[in-house]
């Protein structure tokens, strides 16, 4: 049994070899690190003196013994100073606050989406992708915002302002299609996340040239006939106010 599975794993192996770019093909670039000159562990790497004040207040929420447990949150902060993006030496330097080996910090990060391995624009633009909003447009809300400002998925535009990508079920599928922006272009003291629903091709066109004027688009519904999460045309059950049961004690009733 074992030498059949061992043969017929090499046979898969070999299969694989003979396509052209496989293993990049089957690969993802968020799953390993390669060193550059803007990303490397040799690059030094701290808090601000004000973050600092934020690691201590974070960490305070834990028991001593269990600092590790503050890993998501320090990446997060760490994600926001740095522009939206989280090098490996800002990595090292969260492992050393938590005084964890530094593969724990980079499990955490390459396992959750919301922490990103490389550049992204000042505004990171994510489009959701899962059933609801894919039926309602998000293709087409994609393909908008990648058209207009001329780039692929997941790459910056030139002028470092922006970039698209994709991300799961943001909660607010009766308002689909929907868009989240991050907004890195303070750094962590004015960090938003802020989302835009009942978006359409030109309405997330509009979010975007707004956004490049410095101008800060409203969130929520972007639907007029919308009222919060109701239908389009307005509520059509739960219009008055509860009323109260017979009695308060159950066991009487």
């Amino acid at each position: 049994m074992l030498a059949r599975a061992s043969q017929r794993l090499l046979e898969i192996r070999q299969a694989f070899r003979q396509l052209p770019q496989a293993s990049r093909s089957f690969s993802t670039a968020l799953n390993y690190h390669i060193d550059s000159p803007d990303n490397n562990p040799d690059l030094p790497w701290e808090f601000t003196d004000a973050n600092k004040e934020k690691v201590k207040e974070i960490i305070s929420h834990y028991p001593s013994n269990y600092k590790q447990s503050a890993v998501i949150p320090l990446l997060d902060l760490a994600q926001q100073q740095h522009g939206g993006w989280l090098p490996v030496s800002a990595m090292d330097h969260v492992a050393k606050i938590i005084e964890v080996a530094p593969i724990r910090v980079y499990e955490v990060a390459t396992f959750y989406s919301m922490f990103n391995r490389t550049k992204v624009g000042k505004y990171h633009l994510l489009v959701c992708g899962t059933t609801p909003c894919m039926i309602r447009g998000s293709r087409e809300i994609e393909d908008a915002l990648l058209k207009h400002l001329g780039v692929k998925r997941n790459e910056v535009t030139k002028d470092g302002l922006f970039s698209v990508g994709e991300m799961e079920c943001m909660g607010c599928c009766v308002n689909a299609p929907m868009i989240t922006v991050a907004d890195y272009s303070n750094g962590s003291e004015g960090y938003t996340y802020n989302y835009y629903e009942d978006v359409t091709p030109k309405r997330v066109v509009e979010i975007v040239e707004a956004l490049r004027r410095g101008e800060k688009p409203p969130r929520g519904t972007q639907n007029p006939q919308r009222i919060n999460s109701g239908p389009e045309g307005g509520n059509s059950t739960l219009l008055g106010e509860p009323k109260a049961p017979p009695c308060r004690d159950l066991d009487a009733c």
